[in-house]
């Protein structure tokens, strides 16, 4: 009988964890479909609109395409609390040199440049300082954000209308064939990208040992100090191509203030998706879900009328539940 009981046991616990393992992948879309229909319900006529659909798009663009370097820096056991600064610090870049002149191909990529900077800054404080991460980023994002208001004058840059300004805009009447704005697409071609470099490239390899074991990594070769600053790098730069998608989405406007918090919703989107603050586990299509989870909660709130002090509330909220269940599946999985 004990046998028989014994035998049971053994057979179940592959089966829980299997069904726990499913839940984990599953969890953030479930999730987002719930959130969706909450809000669908509550607010049919102003949430469930095509004009609402695309404004909901075009805001997810840009903690998106963040989340996606977040998603890396995250795997790796890192953490970086100035993306928002360096979105903001991008679009100021990118408003001045549209102002002084400069083509708005030039403009963008110095936009994106900037921020690139500021990733190798911090790459170096953590590398060669030996600082812990969350401390170096909490100086700098209080320090790019002062620059950016530095730059800026303490004002905002109002540039002349180019092509940037078309990446991120709701479609007109003759643009309905391309389905969503560029932005959007250009989102989900970088999630394409990021998800390829991660799985096929000895780069990507070296993330996720980073993030495992870091002192592993070191005795397997992995020279883990300039793969450090690669990997704040890539992260830097998608918060540059982040603040190119923000400045369209301000219409051409560098804003030394915008993106305020944007790191709490790009940390929270990766999280949510199924990324651990621990390192070693994580995903892009996560990610992107996490962000779109952040979006339909701030515009769900927005449509339902509730204040920006309860939204601010929701937020936090969702942010302590996410970290509660990383430490969840942090549980299970030992």
């Amino acid at each position: 009988m004990s046998v028989i009981s014994t035998s049971n046991a053994v057979v179940a616990e592959p089966r829980r964890k299997n069904v726990w393992h499913l839940l984990n992948k599953l969890g953030p879309f479930i999730g987002l479909v719930f959130v969706f229909l909450l809000f669908a319900i509550l607010r049919p006529q102003t949430f469930l609109t095509i004009d609402n659909m695309q404004i909901m798009l075009l805001q997810t663009a840009v903690v998106g395409i963040a989340a996606l370097g977040m998603t890396v820096i995250i795997i790796a056991g890192g953490i970086d609390l100035s993306v928002g600064s360096q979105i903001a610090l991008s679009t100021v870049v990118i408003a001045d040199l549209v102002h002084r002149g400069a083509p708005a191909l030039l403009a963008g990529a110095g936009g994106i440049a900037a921020a690139v900077l500021c990733g190798l800054l911090i790459g170096l404080l953590i590398t060669l300082l030996k600082l812990p991460p969350f401390i170096v980023t909490l100086g700098t994002l209080g320090a790019l954000r002062g620059f950016a208001k530095w730059y800026a004058g303490e004002s905002e840059i109002f540039a002349d209308e180019t092509i940037l300004n078309k990446l991120l805009h709701t479609l007109g009447d003759n643009e309905k064939w391309m389905i969503f704005p560029l932005g959007v697409w250009v989102m989900f071609v970088l999630t394409i990208f990021v998800a390829a470099v991660l799985r096929y490239t000895r780069f990507g390899r070296h993330v996720f040992a980073i993030g495992s074991n870091e002192q592993t990594a070191r005795l397997c070769g992995i020279r883990v100090d300039r793969a450090k600053v690669m990997i704040y790098l890539f992260g830097a730069l998608f918060a540059g191509i982040a603040g190119l998608m923000q400045f369209s989405y301000l219409n051409g406007l560098g804003d030394p203030t915008t993106a305020n918090g944007y790191e709490l919703n790009i940390i929270a989107a990766v999280v949510i998706g199924g990324a651990s603050l621990n390192g070693g586990q994580g995903g892009v299509l996560g990610s992107l879900i996490g962000a779109l989870i952040m979006t339909v909660v701030g515009n769900g709130c927005t449509k339902v009328g509730l204040s920006n002090s309860v939204q601010e509330i929701v937020t936090g909220g969702i942010i302590v539940l996410a970290v509660t269940l990383d430490q969840l599946r942090q549980r299970k999985a030992v």
